[in-house]
């Protein structure tokens, strides 16, 4: 009986290579081989790196891979300037060898199993750069792990390189045997070319008119890519139509394109918008200080020398517009609004709650440039404060929380609602976590009028027909979602007698209705009290 796993009895390899019959992509050679040749001597950043680690002779490289099409490509950028073969190992395929500027692969016979394919590597007497490709599963296996060990002890370090390559995590012995090669998420330029080739392409176009057509908007669409591998740039990309004017709605499309390709789960929800800031009434010291911020995202501002904002917090009474300001902003700058349900991260499992509140800031650092809305703040954090009965639960995550707050580079602006500050650790309002922190106060007249403007609009009603000052007059004491609520409460009672909506129906909702002010009036008092030296009013002038 045949010892497989004995070079000297099996006949791995001993037949003859035949072409390949599968329907995987093939790498079109003569492409990649002008694509060297257009670069020249300076290779993508991807490229440049794996090519100094096997230029420093190392034996075994694992790869955490986010892009499989595009990092197994710039493996055979890298053998063919180096003028190696590369010898590719998949489950359903088996061993195929790419011989250096060769339109197709050669299959190898019997090698679907890893370790077949490992024996193969170890018997070529070749200059040539393997690979191994959806090699999680086996690296848990002893058998992977021996033959993987002499493989490495045959190997000429001058001559072979083996890649390991997987989206899931290798076995940590696999790891300490290993270099890590990182091939990165794209940069902003190689964003910018991605994106102009994929325009080009898809619309068959030269590249003359492409430059024409960007102009002037490349900048924000490569910002509404970062966080994006090279394939899902392209895809995000194809599947906007852009018109030649370049209108701020395509813009738009790329941010909901990237939204639903990164769609959320679980305690982070990707956010649709579908207003402006202007549909916020009153708050006008909050607008101001939002305008000047506007484009500090920008590498016009970088050159300048600004920081990107970090966040503001804000502070009020509820329903005076907190999470439509969040809303507002991500409409304003053109960003995706994340939002943070404080409720979803605690889990009953121990471990799961940490691992919620990572996966939630990978995810907004994915879909960097973001707006992150981390809405009531202080329901999820209380505790941290205080003593109590979780374990220290609170304080770990509220420290993870406040770390990642004070040292992420990420292009995130982050704006938190909370209701009641006191609750709240005291750390968390120093300065370089939040920019500024603002006050939420029950509307002013002016503001007040502004609002009953802006939603009778909304339902399609001339604002002028009705007695906006009256309207602004009687509602002294609600606050913003309040007002919202009259209109609606006198658009049922005009409706239940079928006739049009008059001043005098919604001054009767407004008559019967008990306001929030009056509810909470002694928490109202002291939160004015607090706020009124540490904030700024967010409708002051």
């Amino acid at each position: 009986m045949k010892n497989l796993f004995d070079p000297r009895e099996t006949d791995i390899g001993e037949k003859p290579m035949s072409q390949s019959t599968d329907d995987d992509p093939i790498i079109d050679g003569d492409l990649l081989a002008a694509h060297l040749l257009e670069t020249g001597p300076e290779l993508p950043r991807m490229q440049d790196d794996l090519h100094g680690l096997i230029a420093s002779r190392h034996r075994l490289l694992t790869v955490h891979s986010t892009d499989e099409r595009v990092e197994f490509e710039a493996i055979l950028d890298v053998a063919r300037l180096m003028e190696r073969t590369v010898q590719d190992w998949t489950q359903t395929s088996g061993v195929r060898v790419f011989s250096p500027f060769a339109t197709e692969p050669a299959a190898v016979s019997g090698t679907t199993k890893p370790e077949y394919a490992i024996q193969y590597f170890i018997r070529q007497n070749q200059t040539a750069i393997c690979c191994m490709r959806g090699v999680a599963p086996f690296s848990h296996q002893p058998l992977f792990r021996r033959l993987l060990q002499d493989y490495l002890d045959q190997a000429d370090s001058e001559r072979e390189c083996l890649i390991l390559m997987d989206d899931e995590a290798l076995h940590p012995r696999v790891h300490r045997l290993a270099a890590p090669w990182h091939p990165g998420l794209p940069d902003k330029a190689e964003l910018a070319q991605i994106a102009q080739t994929t325009w080009r392409r898809a619309q068959g176009v030269v590249a003359a008119d492409v430059e024409d057509v960007v102009k002037g908007n490349l900048d924000q669409l490569v910002m509404n890519l970062s966080g994006l591998t090279r394939s899902e740039a392209e895809r995000v990309v194809e599947s906007v139509v852009l018109d030649p004017q370049r209108e701020s709605s395509d813009l738009q499309k790329i941010i909901e394109a990237k939204r639903r390709m990164l769609e959320s789960s679980g305690s982070l929800e990707s956010m649709t918008i579908d207003f402006d800031i202007d549909e916020v009434g009153g708050l006008k010291g909050l607008k101001r200080w939002l305008v000047k911020r506007r484009g500090a995202f920008s590498d016009r501002a970088r050159d300048y020398g600004i920081e990107p904002p970090r966040g503001v917090l804000m502070l009020g009474v509820p329903g005076t517009g907190k999470s439509l300001c969040a809303r507002a902003v991500a409409a304003d700058w053109g960003m995706p609004l994340l939002r943070l349900d404080p409720g979803m991260l605690y889990q009953k499992f121990v471990g799961e709650s940490e691992n919620q509140l990572r996966q939630a800031i990978q995810q907004a650092e994915a879909m960097a440039p973001a707006i992150l809305w981390i809405d009531e703040i202080e329901k999820a954090f209380a505790s941290a404060s205080a003593t109590s009965a979780d374990g220290g639960l609170s304080q770990r995550m509220f420290g993870t929380l406040l770390s990642w707050m004070q040292d992420h580079r990420e292009p995130i602006f982050i704006v938190a609602t909370a209701n009641d500050i006191s609750a709240l650790p005291p750390e968390l309002m120093r300065k370089g976590r939040f920019d500024e922190v603002f006050f939420i106060d029950l509307p002013g007249v002016t503001a007040r009028r502004q609002i009953f403007q802006i939603h009778l609009q909304r339902r399609g009603r001339e604002p002028e027909i009705f007695g906006l000052d009256e309207l602004a007059d009687a509602s002294k004491d609600l606050t913003g979602a309040e007002i919202e609520e009259s209109i609606r409460g006198g658009m049922f009672q005009a409706f239940s007698e079928d006739r049009e909506l008059r001043t005098e129906d919604i001054l009767h909702a407004i008559a019967e209705t008990c306001p929030l002010s009056s509810l909470m009036a002694e928490r109202i008092e002291a939160l004015r009290a607090w706020a009124a030296n540490r904030c700024i009013p967010a409708d002051g002038d």
